[in-house]
């Protein structure tokens, strides 16, 4: 059994988890708010997300390491708000049914965080740490492919003269932020291409 020292341990212990997690939160929100704001990559700064948290700027440092670390804990903010950790465990009896639906979920997640996406995405190109950040995002999506492609390689769902490799790089391509973005112009959503994504990942794999 604890003794009351040790509960009260606990107890201080949890208080103060709590607050770092609060503390973690508000420092995210402030990095989404100044990415989002007109200023976007002349505004963002380990500075800038210090004073817009109200927090010390060794406090940002402490939690996430600089820049990237912040980067990468916004990036899985989107993620988690987009659910879209849950994609890579899609299973569906057909590996083309699963390859769809791998295509409709990126498909919503851009649509729902478009507008962050695409400025983060032009940041990227101008800044080698949030480059790195995303590159290791894309990696992921990367997996889930891999594990579908692998199914259809199985089940010999796509054309022989397209390597294992090549079938990966042409499904990446296509479930791209930049591919959904430019396909949805300024009319439509990342959403309304998704059938567009789809018919063409099938008539890649078909040979067409």
């Amino acid at each position: 059994m604890k003794s009351d020292v040790d509960r009260t341990r606990s107890y201080r212990l949890g208080k103060r988890q709590a607050a770092i997690d609060v503390g973690r939160s508000k420092m995210i929100e402030a990095a989404r708010a100044l990415i989002l704001s007109r200023q976007a990559l002349a505004g963002f700064s380990i500075d800038a997300v210090a004073k817009q948290a109200g927090v010390a700027r060794m406090t940002v440092y402490n939690q996430f390491g600089g820049k990237r670390g912040l980067i990468e804990a916004l990036f899985d903010d989107i993620g988690s708000r987009g659910n879209i950790f849950q994609v890579i465990e899609i299973s569906r009896e057909d590996p083309l049914d699963e390859l769809d639906a791998f295509i409709d979920a990126f498909g919503f997640f851009w649509h729902s965080e478009r507008l962050i996406l695409k400025r983060l995405h032009a940041m990227n190109a101008l800044d080698e740490e949030m480059g790195k950040a995303d590159r290791e995002r894309q990696a992921r999506r990367r997996r889930g492919l891999q594990k579908i492609v692998g199914r259809l390689q199985e089940e010999k769902k796509f054309q022989a003269e397209f390597s294992f490799e090549q079938v990966v790089e042409i499904l990446q391509t296509l479930t791209s932020f930049e591919t959904f973005d430019s396909l949805a112009g300024e009319n439509q959503t990342p959403v309304d291409a998704v059938p567009i994504v789809q018919k063409i990942a099938r008539s890649v794999l078909s040979g067409i």
